[in-house]
């Protein structure tokens, strides 16, 4: 009798919990159906890849997820088939601000080492109100985190703005965030979408496919594809 309630009570815990991962999921498919405001649907026909997504509207304190502010950042109503996937969110050539950085979205590995390389010195060079401003967004579960190779969620800092984690994947993307802050005029939403465009080099896999479960699509033919670049 006690075993059968033990097995009973495992039954309602893990029904429990597959409902709640329905209900995380049905809120991230939500905000592309235009549910909260946070994103509207094109009329647009195709695929926008990486660009096509007014950014001027997110608000990045209704962001609680990796899989929100992908929701809120890309234009994910238009993915259709596992590539559109892939083109919206693995960019390639160079972004605007690649030859000033030294980055470049076709060198993964070289830009990680470089981005992590520079982690340290960018958090002590920054002024206060940079650092006020680095610390408001990545404090944030928004997603500036290598959450896909060391587990520690969406948030990637310490409270003073240091990586807590070792990893090159996490302070290449905190140093991605910084530098952007100091050198551009990108606004956090802008800055964001830039850190999920190289966390999706990094990750391609766990981010097209999160893509994929946002747009509510088949995730199957995405399970080749690599699942991390450059290493721990």
């Amino acid at each position: 009798m006690k075993n059968e309630k033990i097995t009973t009570y495992a039954i309602i815990f893990v029904a429990a919990l597959l409902l709640f991962n329905q209900y995380q999921l049905m809120s991230i498919q939500d905000l592309v159906s235009g549910g909260t405001g946070l994103v509207t649907k094109t009329k647009n026909s195709g695929v926008s890849l990486l660009g096509g997504k007014e950014l001027s509207d997110v608000n990045i304190d209704d962001i609680g997820s990796t899989g929100h502010a992908i929701a809120a950042l890309f234009p994910v109503e238009e993915i259709k088939t596992a590539q559109d996937a892939i083109d919206m969110m693995i960019p390639t050539g160079t972004p605007d601000y690649g030859e000033e950085m030294g980055v470049s979205y076709d060198d993964p590995v070289g830009s990680l080492e470089k981005l992590a390389n520079a982690q340290r010195a960018l958090l002590a060079g920054l002024s206060t109100e940079e650092k006020d401003r680095f610390l408001t967004l990545a404090l944030k579960p928004v997603g500036i985190s290598c959450e896909y190779c060391c587990g520690i969620g969406p948030v990637g800092i310490r409270n003073d703005g240091s990586s807590s984690c070792g990893c090159q994947h996490n302070p290449a993307l905190l140093s991605l965030t910084m530098w952007l802050m100091q050198n551009t005029d990108y606004t956090d939403a802008e800055i964001l979408k830039e850190v999920m465009k190289w966390k999706s080099i990094f990750f391609p896999k766990n981010m097209a496919t999160l893509a994929m479960e946002v747009a509510g699509g088949d995730t199957s033919s995405l399970q080749d594809l690599r699942g991390m670049v450059g290493g721990c």
